[in-house]
């Protein structure tokens, strides 16, 4: 029974977004437990404590340093779903801070500077975070940042990974910053 119910969402999620979920399909073949639990511990954030141009352009940036192609995609897609401006969403992945607002500017440094373990720059972000948004908006950025890698981890660990891509926003293609000239 829990085969079948996970094999329906990945079905459903695949179809949603038009994304290729092989490599949790491996893992359902594997141990449909592990799989639940998975998902599960990556839905822990709690989207409605910060604005969602923090939480995607936090994401994003996890997902960029992990994966630069079919990831970013899905994750471009869900915000889109979600309803993020496709604008911002291009600034994001293009790395272009002043055109992506000030929200998802600070989302995406405090993103950078945490994964680099810059706590000189780090730091006042994460104050301006809890300033501006609370306690709450802090704990969901870092979930965020954390379960955007997740994923790419876990495909690339399985042998799924893909090399990286163009990624589509709102009908225009878009080079990662990692692969941007």
């Amino acid at each position: 029974m829990l085969k079948l119910m996970l094999s329906r969402w990945l079905d459903g999620f695949e179809a949603t977004f038009n994304y290729d979920a092989g490599y949790m399909r491996h893992v359902l073949r594997a141990n449909p437990w592990s799989l639940m639990k998975f998902a599960l511990g990556t839905q822990a954030l709690d989207r409605k404590a910060a604005p969602a141009e923090l939480l995607v352009a936090a994401g994003l940036v996890g997902t960029l340093q992990e994966d630069c192609g079919p990831c970013v995609q899905v994750g471009v897609d869900i915000a889109t779903a979600g309803g993020v401006d496709p604008v911002i969403l291009r600034a994001i992945i293009a790395g272009d801070e002043a055109a992506m607002g000030e929200t998802a500017a600070l989302g995406y440094r405090f993103a950078r500077a945490s994964l680099a373990r810059d706590m000189e720059a780090c730091d006042p972000l994460r104050d301006e975070i809890v300033r501006r948004f609370g306690d709450k908006a802090l704990v969901a950025v870092g979930l965020a940042l954390t379960a955007s890698r997740m994923y790419p981890t876990l495909k690339y660990a399985l042998g799924y990974g893909k090399a990286c891509s163009r990624v589509q926003v709102g009908g225009e293609a878009v080079a990662p910053l990692k692969r941007a000239a």
